[in-house]
């Protein structure tokens, strides 16, 4: 709070300089999957609680306690609670009004393999509702992507040539909408829609979707009220499937997309010309954008695995962050001066701006898959690990069974910024450090 106005001001990150890691906080420990780590980590939207998708197919809940007058932490604060789950875990998402000082909304929805959609309290992992999502032959199907509605009255999943849109209070069937005419069909948006985002204005009822397709228009807009007919298709990013889309908070005009083993950032301005990104937020500008038809990829921007990285967009819409394969972190600017030269392009022949980062530091002896601003205070929690497998292991049962180290996970932490309190945010390092 502003103590002269009494109004509420978004937090403040300080990235002259990198933070200082503030908790590391250990995974739950499973003697049958000794190498878990936290695949995707969220806050919940009040701040006071992180979810954790875990590789041993469960949830892992866990809170940080809050800082001292000192400044001083207290010591890691473990995990709380863990909800294991009968199958791979797929996607998750909180309830947008979600808060633990309301036990009524402190819910989050789960997508597990083959079971319908779960709604799951946050206090004990019971199963509140179920959304199912069934085939032509009667198989449940876990959807690849959830989102709620700007309302939260609507629950929109996407999986394979379609999404699947159900009215919360209302468990049961749900209504399809189906995104390509059919499979032999060149039109609409085809594959698994593996990303969904609703655009944070109310004046709009827009939001994007993204299919894991490996061609150039496999990301769409879309109407709430208008159904399956896409209103536009985004054009100019790579040949590769979609992973993450996100509108800016503060900015809803501008959406931002990542892609299966790249490491850059494409933002559309969804206002005018929806054939080649706006900016490209990307680890180095040494590469210049060769246009939207170009067939070539750029080893430098390329990674060597399919893994996830989730970025995420601070709530002031000021910075976005995102953690890489070979342990780092980036922040980039988003009110950089060559970030916001907004201009509406006057032919095909406006390139787009490449960003670099404002900040790059290592946060972790592993790859980093994903981040999270906190929705109210300046901190950054992240997680990482991999699937490390030795390669001088053979395929034999016995090498297998010898070589526990040649599987590595890690766990998800909190950090701070020096001594500035309140300037704060958070990452993980690797297991092997926390035995050390």
């Amino acid at each position: 709070m502003d103590g002269l106005s009494g109004t509420w001001s978004p937090p403040h990150y300080d990235v002259s300089r990198p933070p200082g890691l503030d908790k590391v906080v250990a995974l739950t420990s499973d003697p049958n999957f000794p190498q878990n780590f936290a695949r995707i980590t969220k806050w919940s939207p009040d701040g006071s609680v992180y979810l954790s998708q875990c590789e041993n197919r469960s949830f892992q809940l866990g809170a940080f306690s809050s800082l001292d007058s000192s400044g001083s932490t207290s010591p890691s604060s473990p995990v709380t609670l863990e909800f294991c789950q009968s199958a791979p875990i797929v996607d998750f998402a909180w309830y947008p009004a979600a808060t633990s000082s309301d036990p009524a909304t402190f819910c989050f929805l789960a997508s597990v393999r083959e079971c319908p959609v779960k709604l799951l309290d946050v206090s004990d992992g019971r199963l509140r509702a179920s959304y199912p999502i069934i085939d032509h032959r009667e198989r449940f199907i876990a959807p690849h992507s959830l989102a709620f509605n700007l309302t939260a009255q609507k629950l929109y999943c996407g999986f394979e040539d379609a999404i699947e849109v159900f009215d919360v209070a209302t468990p049961g069937e749900g209504t399809r909408l189906a995104t390509t005419p059919n499979k032999s069909s060149k039109d609409g948006l085809k594959g698994i829609i593996s990303a969904l985002a609703f655009c944070p204005s109310y004046e709009s009822d827009m939001f994007a979707a993204g299919s894991l397709s490996a061609n150039r228009a496999n990301i769409a807009l879309f109407s709430e009220s208008q159904g399956e007919a896409p209103l536009m298709f985004l054009d100019g990013g790579v040949q590769a499937g979609v992973m993450q889309l996100q509108f800016n908070p503060v900015q809803p005009h501008l959406l931002y997309a990542s892609f299966r083993r790249d490491t850059r950032i494409f933002c559309w301005d969804i206002r005018y010309n929806s054939d080649q990104p706006l900016k490209i937020y990307a680890p180095t500008s040494d590469v210049p954008f060769s246009g939207v038809n170009t067939q070539i990829d750029y080893p430098s921007f390329k990674e060597s695995t399919n893994q996830k990285h989730r970025f995420d967009i601070d709530i002031s819409g000021k910075y976005l962050s995102v953690g890489r394969q070979d342990g780092n972190i980036l922040m980039y600017d988003l009110d950089d001066p060559l970030s916001l030269e907004v201009s509406e392009p006057q032919g095909d022949e406006i390139e787009p701006t490449i960003i670099s980062p404002t900040l790059v530091f290592e946060a972790h002896d592993d790859s980093v898959g994903s981040v999270a601003f906190h929705p109210i205070s300046a901190r950054l929690l992240s997680s990482s690990g991999s699937r490390n497998f030795d390669e001088g292991s053979s395929d034999s049962e016995d090498s297998v069974s010898d070589s526990d180290d040649s599987l590595m996970g890690t766990t998800t932490s909190v950090l701070i910024l020096g001594t500035i309190v309140e300037y704060r945010f958070m990452y993980s390092r690797s297991c092997n450090e926390e035995t050390n």
